[in-house]
């Protein structure tokens, strides 16, 4: 006979009961907190191992043991080891990834990167570092903002592309002046060549990323020459037949209408990604729910838009708006004046000459439709950018109701004239901050004089009017020493920021012939004094990136002032 025996098996108390489930349930919770004070000693273990070094005193130098075993840094959880590197800034985790493969595995947790802003030179040895960090963190990264640039490309040396040319004209036989054209021609063609890979590595590695909520990219590459911009002649050489342009196209609508959480879309400067039907990819839930919206580029041939009046109606919840100054029209205006659609605070506004020139001021909103969009949102407040445009363009475009509170001047060819800042400061005097004005005009005669022919400096009577102004920058026109320490008296240590350029300022003849005075000197002293903190005029203009680089500056601080909400 046989006789099968049943041995019970250990299993945790509790039986197939309610109370049973409810001890089964404490008793899992206190195994895990059993788990968990293991870990914590054993992280305080190695943090004291760590703390003792040989004769400093303290019991058991050289020895980091805990429960009768050795604990390292490897040893560490994983979940430890990411809350660690959450406390660290960017560069120290990548500096402590290098410590162990376990360490590294744990630097690309998505919760250790919510957000990531690169800033790219457009040169080959960036590729490969952009390419590892898009395939590591592109797929799960919430907010994105990529800025491209190519540095030194009008330099007679290291710009894109040198070590690549061969020669740049010496093989031709041609002129100085032609092989520098030409070898500043196949530096750009590599310049060029190089963007095309660097967008497209972006764009290919968030494709199918859902969570992406914020998504911002710059790509001031363009050829600034006489006849305008060069990039789309370039452009046509690199890629001829148009088939990477078009696949950067429809990567940007595929990721448009792939996105379920996006609430920030900017794309500034980038050379032909945006195009007229690509807002149209974006779902109705996600249109109706986006914050921010800036859709800026000088590329757009003819009178074509990148986004309609029909198109804005789905951007009901809209608070911050960026465009060519050409493309709001009376119509949008209208749209965002509607019951349905949230009061927008900032508007950002580009005019350029380009495209005044090419698109109509005709349509562009009268004093009714400002007083309307003032009426509809109190705290709307106005941003413009204004590159080279004409006086009597400006006289047409400076409505009275604008909230004004910033603006940009930036001339090579046009200069600002003194009615002008004077009309500034007579309608804009309860609003403007911010007022910089940038001239890069070659003329052997000197800068211009604003206050040529007036009673009053214009500069000084926006100084006195406008008593919100925070900042002051000028480059290219004359500011008179005696107007300059005017400023600074007026406004005192509310002016934030006053930048001047020395070769800006010049000084009465009174003031240079007296031999007991050191007119320079004397000027430091009188406008820091005036503003209450130490003060000096800017000495090397390269430094300043509002006029080295006036695009990026109006970009960024257009992110700023929309999101200064």
């Amino acid at each position: 006979m046989l006789l099968f025996l049943s041995v019970p098996q250990p299993r945790p108390p509790g039986a197939r009961t309610r109370a049973g489930a409810a001890r089964l349930v404490r008793w899992r919770r206190r195994q895990r907190l059993r788990l968990r004070q293991l870990q914590l000693r054993r992280l305080r273990g190695l943090l004291r191992g760590l703390r003792r070094r040989p004769g400093t005193g303290g019991r058991r130098p050289n020895r980091m043991a805990l429960c009768g075993q050795a604990a390292g840094a490897a040893s560490l959880p994983s979940e430890l080891i990411v809350h660690i590197f959450s406390f660290l800034p960017a560069p120290d985790r990548l500096r402590a990834s290098a410590s162990c493969s376990h360490w590294r595995e744990c630097l690309f947790y998505p919760a250790l990167w919510p957000q990531l802003r690169i800033c790219l030179r457009v040169s080959p040895a960036e590729q490969p570092r952009l390419e590892f960090l898009m395939r590591k963190c592109g797929w799960f990264v919430r907010e994105l903002r990529v800025e491209f640039a190519a540095e030194n490309y009008l330099s007679g040396g290291g710009g894109p592309g040198d070590g690549g040319s061969s020669g740049g004209g010496t093989d031709t036989g041609t002129g100085g002046e032609d092989g520098e054209a030409l070898q500043l021609s196949s530096r750009w063609l590599e310049v060029l060549r190089i963007y095309l890979e660097l967008v497209l590595c972006v764009l290919l590695s968030i494709r199918n990323n859902r969570n992406l909520q914020k998504f911002s990219l710059f790509g001031d590459i363009s050829v600034v020459h006489q006849q305008g911009s060069l990039s789309s002649t370039y452009l046509s050489r690199v890629d001829p037949d148009g088939k990477k342009i078009k696949q950067i196209q429809q990567l940007f609508e595929e990721i448009l209408s792939n996105s379920r959480q996006l609430k920030w879309l900017s794309c500034g400067f980038m050379l032909e990604i945006v195009t007229p039907t690509s807002l149209s990819s974006l779902s109705d839930p996600i249109a109706n729910t986006m914050e921010h919206l800036s859709l800026l580029d000088n590329n757009i041939p003819g009178n074509s838009t990148l986004i309609t009046a029909v198109e804005l109606e789905r951007f009901v919840n809209l608070r911050s708006l960026a465009l060519d100054f050409c493309d709001f029209t009376a119509e949008m205006a209208r749209v965002l004046t509607d019951s349905n659609h949230v009061p927008l605070q900032r508007l950002s506004l580009l005019v350029h000459n380009a495209s005044v020139m090419l698109k109509s001021l005709d349509n562009m909103p009268n004093d009714e439709h400002w007083k309307a969009l003032s009426r509809k949102s109190s705290s709307l407040r106005v941003y413009l950018m204004v590159f080279d445009v004409k006086s009597e363009d400006m006289l047409k475009i400076l409505k009275p109701s604008i909230p004004l509170e910033r603006v940009h001047f930036d001339s090579y060819v046009t200069c600002v004239s003194g009615a002008i800042v004077d009309l500034i400061s007579r309608q804009y005097d309860k609003f403007l901050t911010h007022f910089i004005l940038m001239n890069d005009m070659i003329d052997t005669s000197g800068f211009p004089d604003l206050s040529d022919n007036r009673n009053e400096d214009p500069l000084v009577l926006l100084a006195w009017r406008c008593t919100k102004l925070t900042l002051l920058a000028i480059h290219g026109y004359t500011v008179w020493a005696h107007n300059l320490i005017a400023i600074a008296r007026l406004r005192g240590s509310d002016l934030k920021v006053l930048q001047v350029t020395e070769e800006s300022i010049d000084f009465d003849q009174g003031e240079l012939a007296d031999q007991d005075v050191d007119p320079v000197q004397n000027l430091i002293e009188q406008v820091s004094l005036g503003l209450g903190q130490s003060w000096h005029a800017v000495l090397d203009i390269e430094s300043l990136s509002v006029f080295t680089e006036p695009n990026r500056h109006f970009y960024r601080e257009m992110q700023s002032f929309s999101e200064d909400i």
